[in-house]
């Protein structure tokens, strides 16, 4: 039986009728007390939340469109998601940020099972990345797209880690320079090379790409250096083509172009040039997620990407274990400017809250928060 028990005797109590709003008052059999007990069915109403946020329902669609839906789990807007530090060191990560509104991007990391660490942001800063690095071991390989301070974050939080950069991503900087029709025999000749690398899987392979590029740049590096007088300064002629050669010398430089064919000599297996795992398994489900509940808010954005990169990690926690030690916006002190001081913003975010986001407490690699 599930019977409550007196609080003041210990005995076990029963059923005495109902009070005015329904609820069933029950009776201590020993010392006469008398209490209502209501079932807390907050995990549940938390599982019906995530089974709408991670589906592809509408709340019109529901009982009532959707009134009912709301009432019961408007609460749980106010929990924020915090990726839990297993301590696993892991071969490869897969780094990249979505941008939710025009200063608030979130910055993942994963690895081809599941998400390892997120971190909300104004920027994709140095700071901000290495407030995500913070939340995992250092890995073997990161592949990343080159995005900005990220770098420097690697070298001071991750020094001993290779650094992949995705090879389409070069290929898409040359192809922004150049276009995909170039006029110049220059332009045609380095968007060949280009494209080439996308096809350069092995050392031998590797080895013949750097030797065309090496190519290119001794034969067109007169060509380049061709130049104007524009107010009596020097203003070159092809500079466009001179900024792709600039990103791919630069890559070939830091040997971040070729890692994961480095990797593959050195370690044995197949190690991945792209971030393809991130930008079709993470960032393309997310956008589909906010596609298909649009209208939230930039907060809400925020949470509902918190929300699914926390049930897609190694082990989330019940929901009832959730309620418990997932912190809430009450909880969180100086998460966001006071938005009765400041003027709210055409995204219904507080004006400053991209400033304001400090809760350093739950970006410290510790396993529990303090």
């Amino acid at each position: 039986m599930d019977n409550p028990i007196c609080s003041a005797c210990g005995s076990t109590m029963k059923r005495n009728g109902h009070t005015s709003s329904g609820a069933t008052r029950w009776r201590c059999k020993g010392c006469g007390a008398s209490l209502t007990h209501r079932i807390d069915n907050a995990a549940k109403r938390l599982a019906e939340f995530l089974d709408w946020l991670m589906g592809k329902g509408a709340q019109a669609d529901l009982p009532g469109e959707g009134r009912t839906f709301r009432r019961r789990t408007s609460e749980f807007w106010s929990i924020w998601p915090i990726a839990p530090y297993t301590g696993e060191v892991f071969d490869v990560v897969f780094l990249d940020g979505l941008w939710v509104g025009r200063d608030a991007v979130v910055l993942m990391a994963c690895t081809k099972e599941h998400v390892v660490a997120w971190h909300l942001a104004q920027s994709e800063c140095a700071e901000a990345w290495a407030a995500l690095m913070m939340r995992m071991p250092a890995p073997v390989m990161a592949v990343t797209d080159g995005a900005p301070g990220f770098a420097k974050a690697a070298r001071a939080i991750w020094p001993a880690t290779r650094i992949q950069r995705r090879v389409f991503h070069a290929f898409c900087q040359v192809r922004r320079c150049t276009t995909s029709r170039p006029k110049l025999d220059c332009g045609i000749e380095l968007y060949g090379i280009a494209r080439r690398l996308l096809k350069a899987k092995d050392a031998d392979s590797a080895a013949a790409w750097l030797a065309d590029y090496a190519g290119w740049c001794a034969k067109w590096d007169r060509f380049l250096r061709e130049f104007t007088l524009k107010d009596g300064r020097r203003q070159y002629v092809h500079e466009r083509l001179r900024k792709a050669r600039h990103g791919l010398s630069k890559l070939v430089r830091s040997g971040e172009l070729f890692t994961f064919v480095e990797m593959a000599e050195e370690r044995d297996g197949l190690w991945d040039s792209t971030n393809n795992m991130i930008e079709g398994g993470v960032n393309a489900r997310l956008r589909e997620m906010l596609r298909v509940h649009r209208g939230l808010s930039t907060i809400r954005r925020i949470k509902a990407i918190f929300w699914w990169c926390y049930l897609h990690t190694e082990k989330p926690l019940p929901p009832a274990e959730i309620l418990r030690v997932m912190p809430t916006d009450d909880q969180v002190d100086g998460l966001f400017a006071s938005a009765s001081s400041k003027r709210n913003r055409n995204d219904r975010a507080p004006e400053e809250y991209g400033s304001g986001i400090v809760w350093s407490e739950f970006h410290m690699p510790a396993e529990h928060r303090q």
